[in-house]
């Protein structure tokens, strides 16, 4: 019979395989999964169960409660309509602007599909109302969405740390500002190159002054001296101006809490959801369904999953497989690009999960542990722009219907390019460090 581990393999391979097929759930599928692979291999029940993330699961449900709140209650939208105001007239700021607010959002732990929800009729608003490139505003808006992943309270952040903790997997107390700097900084390398493009063909367009930009609510006055005023309101609740101060300061206690005094992070979100609730008398169903219930079953599944393939030695046996040449530097590559391809055309965040696990051996053979998952994080994340992921569907869903076919094209070049470029660019950026 087959070792449970090359079984535990092929069973991953499948489910990647069916979650390309949008009537299934990989979340799902992989608890099933992992029963049945379980059973072949003779796990038992009890230890299986002692797989599930339960501290992890706590974890991603506090910060994500805490979020639903502030989305909700209009704070989020408070903080967006605060960032165009300090626009002005100053067009040359508005792909910066896209980048730093998608960042800012998924920074605070919004999620990438919720801040790309919110962030692509804003872009592709003020592309039509200004006369930038779809596609470059598109470009930065993303690029945006995808550099805040890494912030220490946000879902991809966690999922990493995490990973590397259960890996047992010494990490300096820095990493996860390292790993959130190096997203900012490849970012901001990206959209600096997008904005100069976007600044060279930036004009204002010859759409009525009084009439929105698609997918907002708002519209754009001349200003005294005949430029345009790039103004668009973002809609929200109108919540009480203290309910939303009060979900900004527990948002910050929240971070304080566990930065400066070391509590757990889910357990000091749940509490501060909680007292929130309770103080402003809100509808706790309001709260339940904002939670992304799809995503956490996502990520527990796959953990759980995980759990299974590390019993019966897989990842040991696909590491052995990724240091065949001898070198470490050349596994890493080979780990980048697998990321890279899979991510491509399924969730990255599953692909994170899968793909970490297996740096324990390449970081014993010699790389550092911090720039090792930096570029394999950046190899999940990068290849997120391209029409067939949600994050650029969303952005394409938005754009003008006359403008969907050329944006596809353009966005599936560049997708299907970034899967040749980005992984090489994280592997040669921090793979060396």
């Amino acid at each position: 019979m087959p070792d449970a581990a090359i079984v535990s393999i092929v069973v991953l391979f499948l489910l990647f395989g069916a979650a390309m097929w949008n009537r299934v759930h990989l979340g799902l599928l992989c608890f099933p999964a992992a029963y049945l692979v379980a059973l072949y291999a003779g796990i038992s029940a009890d230890e299986l169960t002692s797989f599930f993330p339960a501290d992890f699961f706590i974890l991603v449900l506090g910060v994500l409660s805490l979020f639903a709140i502030a989305q909700s209650n209009g704070t989020l939208s408070w903080i967006l309509n605060g960032a165009l105001r300090l626009v002005g007239g100053r067009l040359w700021l508005i792909p910066w602007l896209t980048f730093l607010v998608g960042g800012l959002l998924t920074g605070l732990g919004t999620l990438p599909a919720a801040a790309t929800a919110i962030m692509a009729p804003i872009a592709i608003g003020f592309a039509i109302r200004y006369g930038f490139p779809i596609l470059l505003m598109v470009l930065a808006g993303v690029t945006g969405i995808l550099a805040g992943c890494f912030s220490p309270i946000a879902v991809y952040g966690l999922t990493a740390l995490n990973l590397y903790a259960q890996a047992n997997i010494e990490l300096p107390s820095a990493a996860n500002l390292y790993l959130l700097l190096a997203s900012l900084s490849l970012g901001l390398l990206l959209t600096t190159t997008y904005t100069l493009f976007a600044r060279r063909s930036a004009r204002p367009s010859d759409r009525p002054a009084d009439m929105p930009p698609t997918g907002s609510t708002g519209g754009s006055q001349p200003d005294q001296g005949g430029g345009a005023t790039a103004t668009l309101t973002v809609a929200g609740t109108a919540a009480p101006v203290r309910q939303r101060v009060a979900t900004l300061f527990a948002m910050g206690l929240m971070v304080l809490g566990s930065a400066a005094f070391d509590l757990d992070l889910g357990f000091v979100a749940i509490v501060l959801a909680v007292v929130l609730q309770l103080t402003f008398r809100l509808e706790p169903q309001q709260i339940i369904n904002r939670i992304p219930w799809g995503v956490i079953v996502l990520i527990a599944g796959i953990l759980t999953y995980i759990g299974v393939m590390e019993s019966t030695g897989s990842f040991e046996l696909i590491s052995d497989a990724l240091l065949t040449g001898g070198s470490p530097l050349v596994g890493l590559l080979l780990l980048c690009y697998i990321a890279g391809i899979t991510s491509f055309f399924a969730s990255s965040i599953a692909v994170l999960a899968t793909a970490v696990p297996l740096l324990p051996p390449l970081i014993a053979a010699g790389l550092d542990p911090v720039g090792a998952l930096i570029a394999v994080a950046l190899s999940c994340l990068l290849v997120d722009v391209n029409p067939l992921g949600i994050t650029g569907g969303l952005f394409l869903a938005a754009a003008p219907e006359e403008s969907r076919t050329k944006l596809f094209r353009q966005l599936l070049l560049f997708g299907c390019s970034s899967i040749v470029v980005a992984p090489a660019l994280a592997w040669g950026v921090f793979g060396w460090w």
